[in-house]
């Protein structure tokens, strides 16, 4: 589209129905701020120049608001006089003559960019305002959009409403877009007589229908115009999104056996012919190639899963996990910032972090690596085919040759060459009769409590 469009985002509401120590835009829906959703799907829909009109986490909100390929900038609204006053608050950017104006909200994250080039491609067929609409399964509170002969002639509050004009199912979502070069005229005629003393966005249909302005509504599905005002409506809001991902993700190629137990982040990448079990949460930041399979009760974030990898089941991945192809995390393990080679085996109940563990490894049972001294992460290097036994700690900085074997339950605190066998464990000792004797004395032990606690024992007192 050629034509140059300013997008003014209102984002300063007080968040008070949330009950919520930051602004509601921050809420998160898939891992990222309400805020930034709006903001890529207006970046995605070609936008290039915005307004945050921020309030309470002023700063906060304009960080998450600013997104690459974007000129963001953000100015303060003070006093809340209403969605007219909050519109002007960008006055010095929208008088700097963009061809369209958008006004949208920060906290409608499933909006999508079509919807917002549908309504500017009204303006370029050469409407002056469009409002976007939804047609409600309840209408109860909101303005109804009135129309005439395919033009919108009133949005009428559900106060002020007839009896006749309640019936109306077709209710105003608050976004609109706006000739840019009648916007500010009329943004300034909006005046304040009314009970509440508010500058009342609404009220621009009436002045651009006075004005000669040819205003038109377009129509959206109202769960991608759903706003968020309450927690419940802020989950309503994560299980729409996860539910519409699902479903993209599984069209694309990939198995999920309980799809309604699985949760995604806005930036998930999973390829076809993944297998995902039950309960898997994917944080943000992860990746998953084809083949892989991800069972049970695993929690991956920040990570890489190669090709034919196996995760899990109960397996954590936390961020700098990267798994080669045909690699295996198995149950119980958790593998942070740590390089899995092809093939390699962590199977049951070890941690491994700052590491890299080459291709062919197996990592037995209950192997640490000791990567933290209290103050410093250090690293552990294991090489090609090597073997760690069970219940093996590493104690980094420290590296293990390739081909080299760690005898069970040792503590390996010195490098290991090539092809070396390394014992780091006390020397088996065996007593004779010795078990004998100490479990004697501890039943004769028992024996003596229990005595001291009978009821003729307590009478002799």
């Amino acid at each position: 589209m050629n034509r140059t469009c300013l997008a003014v985002i209102l984002a300063a509401g007080d968040s008070t129905r949330m009950k919520s120590s930051m602004s509601k835009v921050l809420h998160p829906i898939a891992g990222l701020p309400m805020i930034a959703h709006v903001m890529r799907a207006v970046r995605a829909a070609g936008m290039r120049d915005a307004v945050l009109v921020v309030g309470r986490d002023a700063e906060t909100v304009t960080k998450a608001g600013s997104i690459p390929d974007m000129t963001v900038s953000a100015v303060l609204q003070t006093e809340r006089r209403g969605t007219g006053h909050a519109v002007l608050m960008a006055r010095e950017a929208i008088a700097k003559g963009y061809d369209d104006l958008l006004v949208t909200y920060g906290d409608v994250p499933h909006v999508r960019p079509e919807t917002f080039l549908e309504a500017r491609a009204k303006l370029a067929e050469g409407a002056d305002l469009v409002v976007i609409g939804f047609h409600a399964a309840n209408p109860f509170g909101y303005g109804r959009l009135l129309v005439e002969n395919g033009a919108l002639i009133a949005i009428r509050e559900e106060k002020d409403a007839t009896d006749e004009e309640r019936k109306v199912t077709w209710c105003n979502s608050g976004l609109m877009v706006i000739n840019g070069a009648r916007a500010l005229g009329w943004l300034e005629k909006i005046g304040n007589t009314n009970a509440k003393g508010e500058y009342y966005l609404t009220d621009i249909v009436e002045i651009a229908r006075a004005d000669g302005g040819s205003v038109v509504a377009i129509d959206a599905p109202e769960a991608e115009l759903a706003g968020c005002n309450t927690r419940v409506e802020l989950a309503l809001l994560e299980r729409m999104w996860q539910d519409r991902r699902r479903d993209d993700i599984m069209l694309s190629g990939v198995t999920m056996i309980a799809p309604e137990t699985v949760f995604l982040s806005y930036d998930t990448r999973i390829e076809p012919d993944v297998l995902i079990e039950p309960n898997v949460v994917f944080g943000p930041g992860v990746t998953v190639e084809a083949g892989a399979v991800i069972h049970a009760f695993s929690h991956l974030e920040g990570a890489h899963v190669a090709k034919g990898a196996t995760v899990g089941p109960f397996a954590r991945l936390r961020p700098g996990a990267n798994l080669g192809e045909g690699a295996k995390v198995g149950n119980f393990c958790e593998v942070k910032k740590a390089e899995i080679g092809a093939g390699a085996k962590v199977n049951h109940l070890s941690y491994i972090g700052d590491a890299f563990v080459g291709a062919g490894s197996n990592i037995g049972a209950g192997t640490i690596t000791c990567n933290y001294d209290g103050v410093n992460k250090h690293e552990t290097r294991i090489g090609d085919n090597a073997f760690i036994g069970s219940n093996s700690a590493l104690v980094a900085p420290v590296t293990i040759g390739s081909g080299a074997y760690i005898a069970s339950g040792s503590v390996i605190t010195d490098d290991v060459p090539d092809d070396a066998l390394a014992f780091g464990r006390a020397r088996q000792e065996v007593k004779p009769e010795r078990a004998r004797l100490v479990r004697e004395r501890a039943l004769a032990l028992k024996a003596a409590k229990k005595q001291a606690r009978s009821p003729d024992a307590k009478a002799d007192r």
